[in-house]
């Protein structure tokens, strides 16, 4: 059966609701906050909550977020491949939502920033495999590396799956030319395709994106509530009263991974995901995935 194996970062959101972010040096009150497992973890709840086994490649940390971060996985049945780290806990992103839905996130990297190669060599995937790639991981020194390396040598019939993130903006730098020829889906929203192609409009992201990546690749381009695009083709999304839209690509992208490895056709597993997507921006907080009987009633309605 095919599996997960999410590469990126598991840390601990600060999760704050407030009506709208306060000029430098002001203060203002939020209506509420709390810790709660994201990043990585988004991603990969959303495959676990629709059918998909899931193992955590990453480090997590000796402290209280990286006992949080453990506890989540464990109550989504994501397996972790690594022991916690001895000497770092689990990094800290504070997640400011503004009543618009509009996100800002300021973060602060832990154990999760480090990967080794002994430490990837702990795991050994298997034919079917997604293996999952963060863009934030291509940023941080500890691990790039070793992480490029082990994915280059993936065998062919594991799948890697790129998600570029906010971070990643240059297809010429030395890593993203030595990855994209590796990678067999990309996925990410409107405004990360336009910042990483430097295109003026998404039709334009797309004709460059299939033209960076290597033929046969699969191309996924959210669009906020008008969907989502796959190659050329446009998936309708679905018209919900959003409240929070963080987590909401992790939603898509774990759900379409889901859907794809039960054998189902790209654009069918990106209708799953626009449901996805559209039920989680409905509910406050990072991984607000739902399972596949509330996609599945969504799809009937």
């Amino acid at each position: 059966m095919s599996r997960l194996l999410h590469t990126g970062q598991v840390i601990v959101d600060l999760v704050m609701a407030l009506d709208t972010l306060p000029e430098t040096g002001g203060d203002v009150l939020a209506q509420s906050a709390s810790f709660e497992a994201g990043g990585g973890f988004n991603v990969m709840a959303a495959a676990r909550r629709n059918g998909l086994p899931v193992v955590y490649l990453g480090r997590h940390g000796n402290g209280r977020f990286g006992e949080l971060a453990r506890a989540a996985m464990q109550v989504e049945g994501v397996e972790m491949a690594q022991a916690a780290s001895a000497d770092k806990d689990t990094g800290l992103c504070v997640s400011l939502t503004e009543a618009t839905t509009e996100r800002t996130f300021i973060s602060h990297i832990g154990a999760e920033g480090d990967l080794s190669a002994e430490d990837l060599a702990s795991v050994v995937p298997q034919v079917g495999d997604y293996v999952y790639v963060s863009g934030y991981s291509l940023m941080l020194e500890g691990k790039a590396q070793a992480l490029l390396e082990w994915v280059l040598a993936l065998p062919r019939d594991i799948s890697v799956v790129f998600d570029p993130g906010p971070l990643v903006k240059a297809p010429d730098s030395a890593l993203m030319v030595t990855l994209l020829p590796r990678i067999d889906i990309w996925t990410s929203n409107g405004p990360e395709a336009l910042a990483f192609t430097g295109a003026g409009s998404l039709a334009d992201a797309l004709i460059e994106l299939k033209q960076l990546l290597p033929e046969g690749a699969l191309l996924v381009v959210r669009d906020g509530p008008n969907g989502c695009w796959v190659n050329a083709e446009h998936v309708p999304g679905f018209k919900v009263k959003a409240v929070d839209s963080n987590g909401a690509g992790d939603a898509h992208a774990g759900v379409f991974i889901a859907a794809l490895a039960s054998g189902l056709k790209p654009a069918k597993a990106a209708r799953r995901a626009n449901a996805a997507a559209a039920l989680a921006v409905t509910r406050w907080g990072p991984a607000t995935s739902p399972g596949t009987a509330e996609i599945d009633a969504l799809l009937t309605d």
